[in-house]
Formats: C-alpha cells, structure tokens, sequence
C-alpha cells in the first residue's frame, strides 16, 4: 500500500494521543482531528486491512509495527521541523501548522541536512 499524507496524519495522531493519554480510540482521534466518526472509522478500518494499525479486546486502537515505525518517522520530523522553524522566529501556532505539511514531502536528504545544520548551529553557541 502507498502511504498517503492522510494515512501519516492517522498514524502520527494515534501516537501522540497514545502518548497523552496512554489509550486511543477511534472517538479520540475524531475529536483531535475534527472530523466526523464515521469518516475515522473508514480510515482506521483501512490502516487495519493494511496492517498499520489494530485493537485490542476493549477497542482501542494500537499501532502495528510497521504502523509504529511511520508514525515515529512523521512525528519526528513534526517536531523537529516545528522548532526549527521557531528558531527562525515563526510563530509556534505557524511553525506547527507549517511543519505538518512539510513533513510529508521532505526528502530524507533534506531533513537529514536540516538535522545536521541545526546541530551544528547549537555547536556554536
């Protein structure tokens, strides 16, 4: 399956209401994400068929593995590109936004080298 930016956002949510709240479910994620059950409920039913996403006996959802390993991608690069663009002196609300649509379509050689840029820039204060 070709990972779509919809798709992330599912998988990055998941993981930062898991980290918030411990457990995710499909209501939690609707509420974060403003949109209506039904549609979330269609989403997560296509991350499971896909093998991204799963739940346990009491509904709540879990990330597979490979579900874990997208959502940590795309949340890394979701707050590291958010502090760097604050670092630049955007307004955090703009660099939030800003990032979450940048962290989709960055190259891995890009991020890599805005990684190794801003290391170096700490360095030297």
């Amino acid at each position: 399956m070709e990972m779509r930016e919809s798709s992330e956002d599912y998988l990055e949510m998941i993981l930062m209401l898991r980290e918030r709240n411990g457990v995710v479910r499909a209501v939690n994620v609707a509420e974060e994400l403003d949109f209506t059950k039904a549609s979330v409920s269609v989403a997560m039913k296509k991350l499971r068929e896909n093998g991204y996403v799963s739940l346990d006996e009491d509904g709540a959802l879990l990330l597979t593995p490979a579900g874990e390993a997208i959502a940590t991608r795309v949340y890394q690069r979701h707050r590291v590109l958010t502090d760097f663009f604050i670092r630049l002196g955007v307004d955090p609300e703009v660099a939030a936004r800003d990032a979450c649509k940048v962290e989709h379509d960055l190259s891995q050689e890009t991020f890599e080298k805005l990684l190794l840029h801003a290391k170096e820039k700490i360095k030297e204060k």
